[in-house]
C-alpha cells in the first residue's frame, strides 16, 4: 500500500497520528486507520512486543517520531531537522557523519569499497599462483 493512496472521492489518504480514538500519541489509531483494522489490534500487538523484549515499545516510539500528527504536515524528526539545519552544531555532526562514512566505505588501501559482495574463495588479481613448470 503506497502511504498516499487516492481514495474514490479523490482526496490522498495519508498516514498520520489521529486525536480521534487517541490513548497516548495517536500512532495505534492512525495506523489502525490507515491499514483498516482496530487499534485496539495493533495495540495488543504492542504489548504482547513489548512484554517479549520490549520491543513494542521502540516500535511505538520510532512510530511517534515519524508519523506526522494530522494537523501537521511534518513529523517530529522532520521538523527538528528542519528547525536545526543551519545549526553549526547539526552541520558539524552532518559533515563527521559524512567522513565516517566516506572511511568505512574505503577499503585500507584508500580505494572505495566494492558495491559488490567479495567472493572469499576467488584467486585475488595480484596474487601469485604457481605456475606448472615452476
Amino acid at each position: 500500500m503506497d502511504m498516499n493512496e487516492i481514495q474514490p472521492s479523490g482526496h490522498v489518504k495519508q498516514l498520520r497520528r489521529t486525536r480521534n480514538g487517541r490513548i497516548v500519541a495517536g500512532v495505534c489509531s492512525g495506523v489502525g486507520q490507515y491499514i483498516g483494522i482496530d487499534a485496539n489490534i495493533l495495540r495488543i500487538v504492542l504489548a504482547v512486543a513489548t512484554f517479549f523484549g520490549g520491543l513494542g515499545v521502540g516500535i511505538y516510539a520510532v512510530a511517534w517520531l515519524l508519523i506526522p500528527s494530522e494537523e501537521k504536515d511534518a513529523s517530529i524528526v522532520q521538523d527538528l531537522i528542519d528547525k536545526n539545519k543551519d545549526n553549526p552544531v547539526w552541520l558539524d555532526v552532518k559533515h563527521k557523519t559524512q567522513e565516517g562514512w566516506a572511511k568505512a566505505t574505503k577499503s585500507p588501501n584508500g580505494h572505495t569499497a566494492p558495491s559488490q559482495p567479495v567472493d572469499p574463495y576467488a584467486a585475488h588479481p595480484y596474487a601469485q599462483t604457481k605456475q606448472p613448470n615452476d
